[in-house]
């Protein structure tokens, strides 16, 4: 079974209308729900990017049933590891127990911003690691002090803590990453279906664990307005993990980006109002053993189509398909 899950895309929204969206995608009948964490869109045609904390809190309120995560935030450069330990407590007191805390090493695009410097993936992983083991303790509730080789903690305390505290996940793209989920989290993130990060992942101590992955699709009844969007909008998607964590602004990805083709983003991302198509796209993330898939949207314009059309088609599809 895989279930199905719905993306509150910050760089392609604003505020009030990512509520609106995550409120349309429960009563749609969507599984769970995830925010993306950014400071910058990707590319200018997005246009947004909120702060995702305000919409999470705002989205606990609007919501009753759907799960919400962050999909995902870094917890080293922009954040201090104690701020997000805070902020996530919070988040959980107020959804009632349906958030869970989705945390990675980051992209230079969005922590940059703070004036650290972006370091090697090494060092990145070393802070990701530091951070959640002072995430963790301050969920144990008391009082926490540390003086780490990235961070210094000071007598902190959550004053509001939940009895169960979030879930913690991390996101992958390589072994090294996988190590770490393996024996830090409480379930693995990856935005490609590659079944040998979840084995890798078993392997460091993730069996038995939830694994989250994420796929872009962009439904429009007029297949060729959906590719156009798509390619005008996400056609960074397919740079990989090693380039996207790299560049710092969004010309640079127009940059990197310039030549790849609405042909290109065609064959990598559903488009239209096939829903053969878009179940033939979610396939490799359940053949390669994925629990659960959130679907990205494309287009903060064109959600509440696609969230009617997911109640009467896609989702019915897709249950059909994967249980």
């Amino acid at each position: 079974m895989v279930q199905i899950g719905y993306t509150m895309m910050t760089e392609q929204a604003g505020p009030r209308e990512l509520v609106e969206h995550v409120v349309g995608a429960e009563e749609a009948g969507f599984d769970f729900s995830v925010i993306s964490d950014h400071y910058f869109p990707w590319l200018r045609s997005q246009g947004h990017a909120p702060y995702a904390w305000s919409v999470l809190g705002a989205a606990a309120q609007a919501t009753s049933r759907i799960p919400l995560m962050t999909y995902v935030t870094c917890p080293t450069f922009r954040y201090h590891p104690a701020v997000v330990a805070q902020k996530a407590a919070t988040v959980q007191l107020l959804a009632q127990g349906r958030f869970r805390l989705g945390l990675g090493a980051g992209e230079n695009l969005n922590e940059h911003v703070v004036g650290g410097g972006w370091p090697t993936v090494d060092v990145r992983h070393e802070r990701l690691e530091e951070a959640v083991g002072i995430i963790r303790a301050l969920f144990e509730g008391g009082q926490v002090t540390r003086h780490g080789a990235h961070f210094d903690v000071e007598s902190a305390r959550l004053w509001d803590l939940p009895d169960q505290p979030p879930p913690i996940g991390v996101a992958v793209s390589g072994e090294q990453s996988c190590e770490l989920a393996g024996h830090l989290a409480d379930l693995v993130i990856a935005t490609e279906p590659k079944a040998g990060l979840l084995e890798a992942f078993d392997r460091h101590g993730g069996q038995g664990k939830p694994r989250v992955g994420q796929l872009p699709v962009c439904y429009d009844t007029d297949q060729d307005a959906a590719v156009a969007r798509a390619h005008d909008q996400f056609r960074w998607f397919g740079s990989g993990w090693k380039v996207n964590s790299e560049l710092p602004h969004p010309d640079s990805f127009e940059q990197a980006t310039q030549f790849v083709t609405p042909d290109d983003v065609a064959a990598a991302i559903p488009c239209g109002d096939d829903p053969e198509a878009f179940v033939e796209a979610v396939r490799p993330y359940a053949e390669a053993g994925f629990t659960e898939v959130a679907l990205v949207q494309i287009g903060g314009a064109s959600q509440e189509p696609f969230l009617g059309w997911s109640a009467k088609t896609l989702l019915p599809a897709l249950r059909d398909a994967f249980g």
